[in-house]
Formats: structure tokens, sequence, C-alpha cells
């Protein structure tokens, strides 16, 4: 049985952006399993890590989800990048000092033979590294164990977006199978 996944989103952050890749990615997932039980989609979450942070553990309450695929847009990359780890230096820290936390989930295993899917050690410095960082901690505090990873996505275009799809479709069923 598949377990049911969140799907996470934010919308855009510079006035000159049209639209955000990850969520033009969970738009396009969404026209393709419209009726799912097992996905749930949190889209164009703000561009704020405690606004957007807030929001996502709210809907992990909620609706206690088996899997957590939070995704973000990288504009400098080519390919989707699975991020292994976030740090507390896009959040501020009462303790001062940088401390990492790393995902559960075996992402060797995850991206084993998709050629096209990197594992990154950089989640960047933004929101998107204060997201992840946050629900890490979240689940970790509450020991809620639960796989949870973040995927960044490059930019979609005509030649590319199908093959995202497919390679992104692969890691959420092998979340969900797992």
């Amino acid at each position: 049985m598949k377990r049911r996944i969140l799907l996470t989103s934010f919308d855009i952050w510079l006035p000159d952006q049209k639209s955000n890749s990850a969520n033009d990615l969970l738009i396009a997932l969404e026209k393709i399993h419209p009726t799912d039980d097992y996905l749930t989609f949190v889209k164009q979450i703000p561009v704020d890590v405690s606004l957007a942070s807030n929001r996502v553990i709210k809907k992990i309450r909620q609706i206690q989800p088996g899997a957590i695929i939070c995704c973000g847009m990288a504009e400098k990359r080519t390919q989707l990048s699975v991020e292994s780890n976030a740090s507390s230096t896009a959040i501020s820290s009462a303790e001062n000092h940088q401390r990492v936390l790393y995902t559960t989930v075996d992402l060797e295993l995850l991206v084993k033979g998709i050629e096209t899917v990197q594992i990154s050690h950089d989640c960047g410095k933004f929101v998107c590294e204060g997201l992840y960082y946050s629900v890490l901690d979240y689940l970790q505090q509450n020991q809620i164990k639960i796989p949870c990873i973040f995927v960044h996505v490059p930019i979609l275009t005509e030649e590319n977006t199908s093959s995202i799809l497919n390679h992104f479709l692969l890691i959420i069923d092998r979340l969900a199978l797992s």
C-alpha cells in the first residue's frame, strides 16, 4: 500500500518571475493524478521561512502523511536535485550556532538508476533550506519517523518537462512504497 505523500512548492519571489518551476511541476503532476488519495498538495507557499514552515507543519499535523516531499526552484541547476541536509543558518537560532539536520531517507537507493537526478549537499541559504530544516527539526523534535526530502527543480522547458516529470514520479513512487 502506498503512503500518503505531502508535496509542497513555493510561490514566486521576484516580480519578473512568471512562475516557480517547483509549483509548475506539482501542477503537471496534479493533472496526471487529479484524484489520487495518496497525494496531498500545498502549492505556492509564501517565500518566507516562518510563514512557509508554519503552513507546512500545520498541514503535517492535519493529514499525518506517510512521507513529505518539499520542492523548490533552482534556476541554475539543470536536473532534479535531492537535498541530503539543511542547516539552521537560514532561520534565526537562539543558540547562534549552526546545526545541520539530515534526511533519514537513503538517497543513494532513492535515486539509483535515475541518471538525471543528483544528490546535493547544498540546499542553499534561502527559504528552501529554512523550510527543509524546520520540517526536519519538527519531525525530529516530535519523534515522527516519516521520510522527508527536499527536491530542487530546474527551470522547466518544452524539452525537459516530460523527462523531469517522469523522474519525479519515480522518486514519488519509490518513497511511497519504501
